[in-house]
């Protein structure tokens, strides 16, 4: 049962994590580093991915492969996580949100691997 509610909550998790790319891509937009070509186009793609992720994460044929595509997103985006606490630092807000964000990566990236 546990798994269960574990499994939904990680789905949910994603699906409007992903929306919220497209509610609110000024603040994905703010803390995308410089060097990211198209960082519209980027924030669209990564929210569209986190969404059929977790949605795909739900089902028994796709788990797997959903939950490697999670830890792969994970990494990938793990710059900006970077990108976000270094502006936060220089402009004094933020700084232990940001700071905490961090190793919380290494928390989900362990949550989808229970999956696999």
């Amino acid at each position: 049962m546990s798994q269960y509610i574990s499994l939904y909550t990680l789905s949910a998790f994603y699906i409007l994590a992903g929306v919220s790319h497209f509610l609110s891509p000024k603040f994905f937009l703010k803390i995308m580093p410089k060097w990211v070509p198209y960082p519209n186009a980027v924030n669209l793609l990564v929210g569209a991915i986190e969404i059929i992720l977790g949605a795909a994460i739900v089902f028994d044929e796709t788990r797997t492969l959903a939950a490697w595509g999670i830890i792969t997103l994970l990494v990938a985006v793990f710059p900006a996580n970077i990108y976000h606490y270094q502006l936060a630092k220089r402009k004094s807000k933020q700084v232990i949100p940001t700071l905490i964000r961090m190793p919380l990566q290494g928390v989900l990236i362990y949550w989808a691997y229970s999956f696999v």
